[in-house]
């Protein structure tokens, strides 16, 4: 594998094309510009079956290699986050309060590159190679919007790819699991009415307040005493506002909270759970109650023949040694997972962390990445498109 991307890891187009999308971050859903210097880059490399406006501001653009074979959907998110960045470089962010503190720019650099260089490759690719500029990852289901406007078909999609640079991991590490990944994430809004009063006389009162309190509180048996110890599961209450003053009993408290699991049954009970001990506390207290839960992200789930095939790659690009397999699973959610519902699909994970780049978490003010990565990522791509077709 590694003679046929030799001369195809154009490090300083990928460099290039990565501080151009940090430098200029859109939020999610509002991708315009992004998506206009995507599709520029694509058709001055030759494309010309590209869709566009797809989920929102999503684009496709379509290759189809010389020799019959599947049809595989390589994908790269652009959403940035609304974190004002703090860090100093000469790429920096130019937009306030938005940065790219995930590494969407890097996967739509590593995309945008192999797109590029496959164009002028096409002989050796068999079956039709899909790429996929996503919009909306970070919490707006842009993948699903992307489904629903058609993108896993004409041509129909067989399988699909998709890499997430990672903190986590040294560069030159590529970590691969089979089954559940990432989790699921879903959320749920409270609000808790009681009857505001006098911070002196907390009788003649209902606070909301102290209620709150119980409840979440409470709310951690619910991963520590209802669900196996083996099944993980993540309960965070996020917000919680109330009051306005410190001598005022509120009447109105509002809470609001992530849940997370990966096994889908499980999954399912969550609000439920979740439900019966806030009705408890509030039969209890003598509160009224608004719940409302919100099914977000599906666990991405990966499809153990395709990873087979990401692991065939990975040992060419980066060696046997640094292969991370499996990988332990990841708490944070992925809107993939709604495309490895329909299609076996493989997501995996570059690492992004070196010496003094790459050492801040995931949606932090300060994240940066390696930029040695981004070859990495490159090498991954090519290897899929190129031996994955076969």
């Amino acid at each position: 594998m590694s003679s046929t991307l030799d001369g195809f890891a154009p490090q300083e187009e990928l460099v290039r094309y990565r501080r151009h999308f940090h430098a200029h971050p859109e939020l999610s859903l509002i991708e315009f510009a992004t998506a206009k210097f995507i599709e520029r880059e694509l058709r001055e490399a030759g494309y010309d079956q590209i869709r566009t406006g797809i989920g929102r501001t999503g684009i496709l653009a379509t290759l189809q290699g010389a020799k019959p074979g599947p049809v595989t959907l390589l994908r790269a998110d652009m959403d940035a986050l609304p974190i004002e960045e703090r860090n100093d470089e000469p790429y920096r962010s130019l937009t306030p309060g938005v940065m790219h503190a995930c590494g969407h720019d890097g996967h739509m650099a590593i995309l945008l590159a192999v797109a590029r260089a496959l164009r002028q490759r096409t002989g050796e690719i068999s079956g039709t190679i899909v790429f996929c500029f996503q919009p909306g990852e970070e919490g707006h289901s842009g993948n699903k919007l992307m489904i629903e406007d058609g993108a896993l078909e004409n041509p129909h999609v067989d399988r699909t790819f998709a890499l997430h640079l990672y903190s986590g991991l040294d560069v030159g590490k590529i970590g691969v699991r089979d089954g559940a990944f990432f989790a699921s994430s879903d959320r749920f809004d409270i609000e808790l009415t009681g009857k505001g009063g006098h911070g002196a006389l907390p009788q003649s009162a209902i606070d909301p307040i102290v209620a709150a309190a119980q409840f979440v509180t409470m709310l951690q048996t619910v991963a520590s005493r209802e669900i196996a110890a083996n099944q993980p599961v993540v309960v965070t209450v996020g917000a919680l506002h109330s009051g306005t003053t410190f001598n005022v009993i509120p009447e109105l408290a509002t809470l609001q909270g992530s849940v997370r699991a990966f096994d889908e049954t499980i999954r399912a009970e969550l609000p439920v759970r979740i439900e019966r001990l806030l009705a408890g506390v509030c039969e209890a207290m003598r509160l009224s109650y608004r719940f409302d839960y919100h099914w977000i992200y599906p666990p991405t789930v990966n499809d153990p023949a395709t990873n087979d095939v990401v692991r065939e790659v990975a040992r060419d690009v980066v060696g046997e040694q640094s292969l991370v397999d499996p990988h332990e699973i990841v708490m944070w959610s992925e809107d993939m997972s709604f495309m490895q519902e329909l299609r076996p699909g493989a997501y995996f994970l570059v690492g992004a962390r070196g010496p003094r780049k790459g050492i801040e978490p995931q949606h932090s003010a300060r994240f940066d990445i390696d930029e040695r990565a981004l070859e990495v990522g490159f090498r991954m791509m090519m290897g899929l498109a190129l031996q994955g077709t076969r």
